[in-house]
């Protein structure tokens, strides 16, 4: 096969790839991140400590994450056609793609919350926030760094899985490797879609972890901010008092 001929199988393969892994990741972070905060805040000792739900919530995610991929897709076969009207093609794969990515990634988040310094968050709570407050303020912002190195992990782990979901008709590279590189002996072809995969993994990793330490440099900087900012907000507040008295 000529390179005129791979051309636009490739073209089609990556554009494929990066649908499903986009799609799949944004629903993965928007589904998992409030899974993994939930089992931080329910935890015991946590600041919604409810037993009950975090064990649910844990069991939940236990079972999504040690699912076999290959086995989760055929167990969501019914569920994907109701989703998508097929179980073949790109964007059928989004489906279990995502389903398989939110346990993943809230495990990291849960990891990536509980690494905030505590003393930040009972400031927070003496000056009378609330756990919305302590979630937006504290919580995501000081675990930032963590939770974006959490997305680019998720994000590598996802387009091995969309590999895995071309050799069931998922489409993508994986698709093209097992079409053409392994059932037509297209061997040139194949190492070409390994070439991308490596390509386009080590660009995902130097990115992620280059956002992760220039946020990471940014808040060792600028301090414990959330904690300051809402100190400065409450000085105002005591000197109306002092004036009032």
């Amino acid at each position: 096969m000529t390179w005129s001929e791979m051309q636009p199988l490739l073209e089609q393969a990556c554009t494929e790839t990066l649908v499903m892994v986009g799609w799949s990741t944004l629903i993965a972070v928007v589904g998992g991140l409030p899974l993994g905060i939930l089992l931080v805040l329910t935890d015991k000792g946590g600041l919604l400590q409810n037993t009950v739900v975090n064990k649910v919530i844990g069991q939940i995610v236990n079972v999504g994450r040690s699912m076999p991929f290959i086995i989760l897709m055929v167990a969501l076969m019914n569920f994907t056609r109701w989703i998508t009207g097929t179980t073949i093609g790109s964007e059928a794969a989004i489906v279990p793609l995502a389903i398989g990515g939110i346990p993943f990634f809230a495990r990291l988040v849960e990891t990536a919350v509980r690494e905030v310094d505590g003393g930040l968050v009972e400031a927070v709570q003496s000056m009378g926030g609330n756990t919305w407050t302590i979630v937006r303020k504290v919580l995501v912002p000081e675990s930032l760094p963590s939770l974006i190195a959490s997305t680019t992990t998720t994000v590598i782990a996802l387009i091995g899985y969309s590999a895995m979901a071309g050799t069931v008709g998922g489409g993508g590279l994986g698709d093209l490797a097992v079409r053409y590189g392994y059932q037509r002996f297209e061997t040139g072809l194949m190492w070409i879609t390994v070439a991308i995969l490596a390509v386009v993994i080590s660009v995902i990793q130097f990115a992620g972890d280059y956002a992760a330490r220039s946020l990471h440099r940014r808040g060792a900087r600028s301090g414990p901010a959330p904690k300051l900012r809402l100190l400065k907000a409450k000085e105002p507040d005591a000197a109306g008092v002092g004036k009032a008295a």
